[in-house]
């Protein structure tokens, strides 16, 4: 092995190790930790496990085929006779899930019901199904809150395609990583769907052609939830990969009939309540925050992809942003970027879980030194076809979703292009 191999290695695990000190939330401002529930004990379900028994996320997870996954994670658990086998058969399952999700999404394998192959929400259900399981887990061993909570990350990051994130190696070979995310405002409408969600499906796994040769694209779903980005979730997951990446972008679902590249991220949390009905306002938590800037911006070549022909939508460079201007009390909105010295309140993606991701990656981008292309885009709406208030799904809503990812695709080949 070279030399300078090993000093480029030993190099880069320092960065990484460095920009995680710097963007993670050490344990004392993640917050309090939940009630006790005594060893072995179960827990509570959480507000989005509580919206399992709802009909339609039962219809979506019994047209899918999905219905049998929290079960099956369910006997495995009862057989589990210590916390190394539980965690083993949770990572096996919750693996094998993600596996099942993107399998399904690229039409491998059987269907598994009429539910279109598209659909992101089987994922989300039948992972919810699984959390409650070993949630309400009561194991014949001791099993203290630590260990639950444990269990449940090791969950969340095989279910979500977070610990996959497997970019090849070697020369000739271009490396793209995308991101998406959970359905939300789930009592507004809780038949929705994420497309964002469904283009990490689709894509995960899958090579594009670009013009300097094949790409590679690798993706993970995170949760709409405040508290799991000030735990550093996003961090731990793209520390690792963005340093090898030629390319990357956060996805996530923005405004009706329309894509947009979001030029500047804020560091503010604007208090819309998430997947879990709890509400977050202020700076984006983020450790050393004597250096953490008010605004990152995009390095994705905007122009190129919002003047490509990539789909049936609109695409638009979105600059403006919400500030307090220096020496100003008051919010004022920008529509060229932000002013010197200015506050954030509201990046182009605004100010929920969308522009947070597209600020912690674009900082993760920065710390590390990375000169890659790397940014949020921003899904049209999926809407459901004209009149359709209470079924799960029907021809217009399965096209616009269809269109969607198929113009994702699209913006990673213009993107990557214009890199070359």
């Amino acid at each position: 092995m070279p030399r300078q191999w090993i000093r480029a290695r030993i190099g880069l695990t320092l960065a990484v190790s460095a920009a995680l000190a710097l963007t993670a939330v050490p344990p004392a401002l993640a917050g309090p930790a939940a009630p006790g529930t005594g060893a072995g004990a179960p827990a509570p379900l959480t507000v989005e496990e509580q919206r399992l028994t709802q009909t339609a996320p039962q219809e979506i997870l019994r047209r899918s085929g999905f219905a049998s996954a929290a079960p099956a994670l369910g006997r495995a658990l009862a057989g589990a006779g210590s916390y190394r086998e539980a965690e083993r058969a949770v990572a096996r399952h919750g693996g094998a899930l993600w596996e099942r999700a993107v399998a399904r999404a690229q039409g491998r394998g059987p269907a598994g019901g009429d539910l279109s192959r598209d659909d992101d929400r089987p994922l989300y259900w039948a992972r919810l199904g699984m959390s409650a399981e070993l949630r309400q887990w009561r194991p014949a061993f001791g099993l203290d809150d630590t260990a639950r909570a444990r269990l449940l990350e090791r969950l969340e990051q095989t279910s979500r395609g977070q610990d996959t994130l497997d970019l090849p190696a070697g020369k000739g070979v271009r490396r793209i990583v995308l991101t998406g995310f959970d359905p939300f405002t789930l009592d507004r409408d809780i038949r929705i769907s994420n497309p964002s969600g469904a283009s990490a499906l689709a894509l995960d796994g899958t090579w594009i052609r670009t013009a300097d040769g094949p790409a590679r694209v690798e993706t993970a779903v995170f949760p709409v939830r405040w508290q799991d980005f000030a735990d550093g979730e996003v961090e731990r997951a793209l520390a690792p990969v963005l340093p090898r990446a030629d390319l990357f972008t956060t996805v996530s679902q923005g405004r009706v009939g329309r894509f947009d590249v979001e030029r500047f991220n804020g560091a503010w949390r604007g208090g819309f309540g998430d997947n879990e009905n709890v509400s977050r306002t202020g700076l984006v938590p983020v450790a050393d925050p004597a250096s953490q800037p008010q605004w990152t911006v995009t390095t994705l070549p905007y122009a190129a992809i919002t003047a490509a022909p990539t789909g049936r939508f609109p695409v638009y460079d979105n600059t403006s942003v919400t500030e307090v201007p220096a020496g100003g009390t008051a919010p004022v909105v920008r529509p060229e970027g932000p002013t010197p010295g200015s506050a954030a309140r509201a990046g182009g993606g605004g100010d929920y879980l969308s522009n947070e991701i597209a600020y912690r990656a674009t900082l993760l981008r920065d710390r590390l030194g990375l000169d890659v292309p790397g940014g949020h885009v921003h899904t049209p709406v999926l809407q459901f076809g004209p009149g359709n208030t209470s079924e799960i799904t029907d021809p217009e809503f399965v096209r616009n979703r269809l269109d969607i990812i198929a113009q994702v695709r699209a913006i990673l080949v213009t993107a990557a292009d214009a890199k070359g």
